[in-house]
């Protein structure tokens, strides 16, 4: 099955279609024979891991001068959308470097924090994952603890994150805390400080037992006053206003866009396995493609797809040269890209009968994958509650059609 149907307003240019062609040979061949090993034990995939920076994917959204490619978004959610059709676990790694700590880093930070951090991103020498969330601070984000105190001519972090993505295999994490001064309940002082986790005090509490995306593992992290030198912060949180807060809110729009590029690479992986179970599986005389009653579910699947996808290009697209995708856009991606996902895999399931709800299958593995992306990076529901709020305020998507 093609990747899209007919010609595209955003039309891949040939780097983009040979970094395409690359992402689908690597997850096929280094990906996906792998894919069920890493769900059914939740071992971490480190052979996938290895597998991405041996072919040079990992650096693709990496300035050049720190060994990347210099790519943006565009081609971020090209790589990711091809990992995620055979194993979100692995494509997740990807994220985590494409659209986690070294996009930030390359953007916000110093020339220092980028000349120690980024080459080790851009080569896979090491993972980077980022603490938000906290146990009684997940969506509402401002009511997090974590917090530095100053400490001589630098500072002290103490914090207790989960749910931190591959956190216990990391060795750089974009924490997010409060700057002295800040109170619990606000957002204003919040900013982000980078910490090596081989520093004195970081400690892997333990990690979650999950229903899906079980090769990669959430963890809950302490870090027990480590120290934290002045070099070492990301975005400094002024208590007199929410700034800071707004600058790293704004920076997920990129986690967004690729959290809907696995989505979407899920799905696409999902109808095309079942479009080929429909195509061989006879009833008598006839294959179940030739039911009208399944055709009909399959146009759904591909349609709500297509659209999905074309959220997506228009949000990445408008990011442009280095920038950042539009938050209302992305939203509107990111919910379209998750609810797609969840109703093609379950539409797959049923078509595929007793087999789609078999673990010798992918497709039960896909749905309770992409069924955490629902949550990550933003509930469909907070999403949701965006695009309501600001369409209501007068705000208008990039379509012709508003007035």
């Amino acid at each position: 099955m093609a990747t899209h149907l007919g010609t595209s307003p955003f039309q891949e240019t040939e780097d983009q279609q040979a970094l395409r062609a690359l992402a689908r040979d690597v997850a096929q061949r280094e990906l996906l024979p792998w894919a069920r090993h890493w769900d059914e034990t939740e071992a971490f995939p480190q052979r996938s891991f290895e597998a991405l920076g041996k072919s040079d994917l990992l650096g693709i959204t990496i300035d050049a001068a720190y060994g990347g490619a210099g790519f943006g978004d565009i081609e971020s959610a090209i790589v990711l959308e091809e990992l995620g059709r055979v194993d979100v676990s692995s494509a997740i790694l990807a994220q985590l470097i494409f659209n986690g700590p070294p996009r930030a880093i390359q953007h916000l930070g110093s020339e220092a924090m980028k000349q120690k951090w980024l080459p080790m991103a851009a080569a896979g020498e090491a993972l980077f994952c980022i603490g938000i969330s906290e146990t009684e601070a997940g969506s509402a984000v401002n009511h997090m603890r974590a917090k530095l105190s100053e400490d001589g001519d630098g500072f002290r972090l103490n914090a207790y994150k989960n749910y931190v993505t591959g956190g216990h295999k990391s060795r750089c994490c974009l924490v997010w805390c409060r700057f002295p001064g800040s109170e619990p309940g606000s957002t204003k002082g919040i900013g982000a400080v980078i910490v090596d986790l081989e520093s004195p005090g970081v400690v892997i509490a333990g990690t979650h037992v999950k229903m899906g995306l079980r090769g990669t593992s959430e963890a809950e992290m302490a870090f027990d006053d480590v120290r934290i030198e002045r070099d070492d912060v990301l975005l400094w949180g002024d208590p007199a206003n929410s700034e800071s807060f707004k600058t790293l809110i704004a920076h997920i729009n990129h986690e967004r866009c690729g959290n809907a590029a696995m989505c979407v690479g899920a799905a696409q992986g999902a109808l095309e396995y079942v479009v080929g179970y429909m195509n061989e599986r006879k009833i008598g005389n006839k294959t179940l493609a030739d039911l009208q009653g399944l055709q009909w579910k399959i146009a759904d699947m591909a349609t709500q797809l297509e659209g999905a996808r074309l959220l997506l290009l228009r949000a990445v697209h408008m990011a442009g040269e280095g920038g950042t995708p539009p938050a209302l856009e992305t939203a509107m991606a990111k919910t379209a890209a998750n609810l797609a996902a969840k109703f093609v895999c379950d539409e797959a399931i049923q078509l595929l009968g007793g087999y789609g709800f078999s673990r010798e299958y992918p497709i039960e593995r896909v749905y309770r994958d992409i069924r955490g992306l629902c949550i990550g990076a933003g509930t469909v529901e907070v999403q949701k509650n965006f695009v309501g709020k600001n369409v209501l305020d007068g705000a208008k998507p990039a379509s012709h059609g508003w007035r």
